[in-house]
């Protein structure tokens, strides 16, 4: 499903819209009055490309930054944007930040295709490749570059600085580019490829009871430590209660280290010490924007996020125009939410919509996630945790029905057990927020 709001009516011309796509009110007007032709789309029906396919995620560390800026032009010249993602100046910078940066953006479908540059290129195709979806490839001359595309279907390209010449570099990129995947025999490898990666993930890791391996040796050991450490990656470590303390915070962020929680999650006030006490760490500092209530103003939004950003985190969760949504306004939602996924996005982060499932029927959640995909947001989120209700089991199947498989939907609000968080990551949650999640994770490591 998707929305179709005022901004996504062009100025002349035709506008091609998935069958069954809804308009609001003043999209349909503005179509109407600028003689928009409008072109439904059959179900399988090939879709004019979208913006995407023409966008390469382009990302160096120091030793890799002068070769990024002199691949610039050839993108440009093939039609393609570069959508830089750092970094950009020469000052000491680690690869594996860049790498994830930029395969994020591909695995998310934000780029069609990334480009990762350090000293030799090895380091950022690993690193790359630990991202779900990606199949990184380091590629030194123009065989191996036709090569990774006609046979693994590559998406990134990784470059070593080092030992390529800037024209030998655009000779692997140009030719990387336009390689074709072959399909036929080389398909049911790549997916063989992808099935061993579904099998070892972090959700995969997350679901298993705890009890380790059959017998007593050290592989049952081992397998509950996994089982721990898969839970704690799914986590967003929760403390936003109003009387919370600079030593509750510090204690939150000595956890967060401890157990390896994806993010801890604050108020905008304690964002600057989280990420003092988490530098050098993988655990993110997420914070929230117009929270509780969502019914403070767009500019208000963007300047909160913008502030947070600033300070260190990376990782927005925003509330949604609860009110708007529930008044049908479906414009001044989507622009809400697009609005603080721009400045997001821009610096290198992401954003969650909370929707606050208790407040809504299941017709304004449907709506809400369509919404919020379009806008471009990266999840959506049940509840604040302070609203009458939290998450469900039926609002996470719901939620993941809408937005499809490639969308983030994080569960939070009452996830206090381990049981409770297994029902929420089988129903298709791929984040949990929990203010309980030392108790989780303990209990699945038992």
């Amino acid at each position: 499903m998707r929305w179709v709001t005022s901004e996504d009516v062009p100025r002349s011309g035709e506008l091609r819209v998935p069958a069954g796509a809804i308009f609001t009110p003043s999209a349909r007007e503005l179509a109407e009055a600028r003689a928009i032709r409008i072109i439904e789309l059959r179900e399988g029906q090939p879709a004019p490309a979208s913006a995407p396919e023409k966008i390469v995620a382009l990302g160096a560390d120091h030793g890799g930054f002068r070769l990024k800026e002199s691949l610039k032009p050839l993108l440009a010249g093939l039609g393609l944007e570069a959508r830089d993602i750092g970094v950009y100046d020469e000052k000491p910078a680690d690869y594996p930040d860049i790498a994830q940066k930029v395969a994020e953006a591909v695995a998310r479908g934000e780029a069609r295709r990334g480009v990762i540059i350090d000293g030799a290129g090895i380091g950022s195709s690993i690193a790359a490749n630990k991202v779900s979806g990606i199949r990184a490839a380091l590629c030194y001359d123009r065989a191996s570059a036709r090569n990774s595309r006609e046979h693994n279907d590559s998406n990134v390209l990784t470059l070593g600085a080092r030992l390529l010449t800037a024209s030998q570099a655009e000779e692997v990129l140009r030719t990387w580019l336009e390689t074709p995947f072959a399909g036929g025999r080389h398909t049911a490898r790549v997916e063989k490829i992808t099935r061993i990666e579904q099998q070892y993930s972090r959700v995969a890791q997350a679901l298993p009871d705890g009890r380790g391996a059959v017998g007593d040796g050290r592989g049952a050991v081992t397998e509950r430590r996994a089982s721990a450490s898969g839970v704690a990656s799914l986590i967003d470590h929760t403390l936003l209660r109003p009387e919370a303390t600079r030593a509750d915070i510090v204690k939150l962020c000595g956890e967060a280290r401890q157990y390896g929680f994806a993010t801890v999650c604050i108020n905008p006030y304690w964002v600057p010490l989280a990420a003092s006490e988490l530098a050098g760490t993988a655990v993110k500092v997420c914070t929230v924007a117009g929270f509780p209530l969502g019914a403070t103003s767009t500019e208000a939004k963007v300047a909160e996020a913008a502030a947070a950003l600033r300070a260190g985190a990376r990782e927005i969760d925003m509330v949604i125009n609860v009110g708007a949504l529930r008044g049908g306004d479906f414009d001044t939602v989507k622009l809400d939410v697009q609005a603080v996924a721009r400045v997001c996005h821009d610096a290198g982060a992401i954003v969650k919509v909370i929707l606050e499932t208790a407040l809504l029927d299941d017709a304004q959640k449907t709506a809400a996630c369509g919404l919020a995909q379009a806008a471009g947001a990266d999840f959506v989120k049940t509840s604040t945790g302070f609203g009458p209700a939290g998450a469900t089991v039926q609002d996470i199947v719901l939620m993941r029905h809408a937005v499809g498989p490639r969308m983030g939907v994080k569960a939070a609000g009452g996830i206090r057990t381990l049981d409770d968080f297994r029902a929420m990551v089988a129903a298709g949650a791929s984040r949990v927020g929990a203010s309980a999640s030392v108790k989780i994770v303990e209990a699945a490591g038992k």
